[in-house]
């Protein structure tokens, strides 16, 4: 596989963080941050049991949000005794900004539990926990109190005294050192996993970070003794700087962020940790959105759409369950040169890049079925397994594909690590009952928003008017008023908000008009 030059946008407004990684300038992932409870994986919380479950083996814990979170036994530590190896299913096998970063660990033999959850928790207890899997859905946080706190060279386990190097590090000769440096300073029976990014680094470095680690777990629990429950006691690192910890360190070429207190941290945070990335980080200052400026706008709203057309005039239909994901593809306008077989081959192969595109863009995880057009021979049917295996090849995200049946179907699984971007951005549609999607009243806020900063300097009135759906624009003077004002401030003109109950809840108009 050839190497794709790799990039990181960041667009950044009053209430919404996106991150777009860009292969060959086309974006293949999108990380959306909205400051709510979406992204809390690696937050470390004081919470109290709720509930224990000796049927289920379980317990719920509050933490502090909506829904209790939920601590299975294996995920329970108990005298330094957890089960590192479900640590490592939930959290080190997660990539991009909203995991460890680092999906190639080996984890230590797996450990048996054999004392009972009722044993270990009562109810009323005060624990110290991580969430390992943010809340999606009806489910709640799934939380662990096998502890990780990652650096930019380590990844330090107080529960543990494992010392692991990572996979990426071939060279034999180097991990000794790497791990024997750890040996000889670590001050306390610490566990710690020597990131990729260790390789050839100094001693000095490596022994630092140790140090600063350690300092923070003891930072950690102090505040633990002291806080009420529930409590958050230590805050992940922001989607941004996740960003440059996971994919700028590790792959991206270049970041570019449009605003100037998010780049200004993102340079602080590379001085402390990498200094030498700094000049890979740029500033945009550019007249048009910065999303806009790299057209990926059409590619996001295409990505929430049920069916996405392939440039053949095949199709595919994106249909989410609540067990599961199912993706047909269907020939369409394709009509093919020479013969039925061929032409199914072609949109087969077609929708194979479509598909695996699409998984990781709209970061579609649990069970996926694959219908793909029915074909005769039974080489064809091989040609187009062995293309979507190869075509998943640069999705991080773990994932099992089963060859395909005798009915046209592939089944495989991904990976779960937070909600499909549907789910971030879409709410269920209140016109059809709850049947299909629609872009979410939030997200349209933020359209037009964007909108607004698109037209600015062709503003030429003393006041924008903007006519929305009456409940976008009861969101626009409530909830999502600063975001107005923020706007006011920007542009120096006054923003009224009309209410239309003719329009589509996704529909708006934006204009200027002079005063009298």
């Amino acid at each position: 596989m050839r190497d794709v030059y790799k990039q990181l946008i960041i667009n950044v407004t009053e209430r919404e963080t996106r991150v777009a990684l860009l292969e060959d300038g086309t974006i293949v992932e999108l990380h959306v941050d909205r400051g709510d409870d979406a992204h809390i994986a690696g937050n470390i919380y004081k919470g109290r049991v709720v509930r224990v479950l000796p049927g289920m083996q379980a317990a719920f814990v509050d933490i502090g949000l909506s829904q209790a979170a939920f601590l299975y036994v294996d995920d329970v530590a108990a005298d330094g005794l957890a089960d590192i190896e479900r640590f490592f299913a939930l959290r080190v096998e997660e990539n991009g900004p909203d995991g460890a970063g680092e999906g190639d660990l080996s984890p230590p033999p797996p450990r048996r539990r054999e004392v009972p959850i009722e044993e270990l928790l009562v109810e009323g207890q005060d624990i110290l926990v991580q969430v390992a899997k943010s809340p999606m859905g009806t489910k709640g946080a799934r939380i662990s109190s096998q502890i990780a706190l990652p650096g930019r060279f380590l990844v330090l386990m107080p529960s543990s005294s494992h010392i692991g190097v990572s996979r990426r590090i071939e060279d034999e000769v180097e991990r000794q050192r790497l791990r024997q440096i750890v040996q000889d300073h670590r001050r306390e029976t610490y566990g710690y996993i020597v990131r990729t990014a260790a390789e050839g680094e100094s001693e000095e470095k490596i022994v630092y970070e140790m140090g600063f680690l350690s300092n923070l777990w003891a930072d950690i629990r102090r505040r633990f003794e002291n806080a009420p429950s529930p409590s958050l006691l230590y805050k992940d690192l922001s989607v941004s700087l996740r960003a440059v910890r996971d994919l700028l360190i590790h792959e991206a070429e270049k970041l570019v962020i449009d605003s100037r207190p998010t780049y200004e941290a993102v340079l602080g945070f590379l001085d402390t940790y990498m200094p030498a990335l700094k000049e890979r980080v740029l500033f945009y200052e550019g007249p048009e959105p910065i999303f806009d400026a790299y057209n990926l706008e059409g590619d996001i709203s295409r990505a929430l759409k049920r069916k996405v057309w392939l440039k053949s005039g095949g199709y595919i239909l994106i249909e989410h369950t609540e067990a599961l994901t199912a993706i047909d593809v269907n020939t369409g306008r394709y009509v093919g040169k020479h013969n039925l077989e061929e032409t199914i081959l072609k949109t087969n192969l077609e929708a194979v890049k479509e598909i695996a595109y699409q998984i990781r863009l709209r970061d579609i995880g649990g069970i996926i079925i694959i219908d793909f057009i029915d074909m005769e021979k039974k080489s064809n049917q091989e040609r187009v397994f062995t293309a979507f295996k190869e075509a998943l090849k640069r999705d991080k995200s773990k994932t099992h594909v089963l060859p395909m049946s005798e009915m046209g179907l592939i089944q495989m699984t991904r990976k779960r690590t937070r909600e499909p971007l549907t789910r971030i951005l879409c709410e269920p549609c209140f016109y059809c009952e709850g049947e299909g999607w629609i872009v979410s009243r939030q997200s349209v806020c933020y359209n037009i928003h964007r909108e607004i900063l698109r037209s600015a300097g062709d503003l030429m009135g003393d006041r924008v008017v903007i006519r929305a759906n009456p409940q976008v624009a009861d969101l626009l003077h409530g909830d999502e008023s600063a975001l107005v004002a923020a706007l006011e401030r920007s542009l120096g003109r006054t923003i009224v908000i009309y209410p239309e109950p003719q329009f589509h809840i996704e529909q708006f108009e934006v204009y200027t008009s002079s005063e009298g």
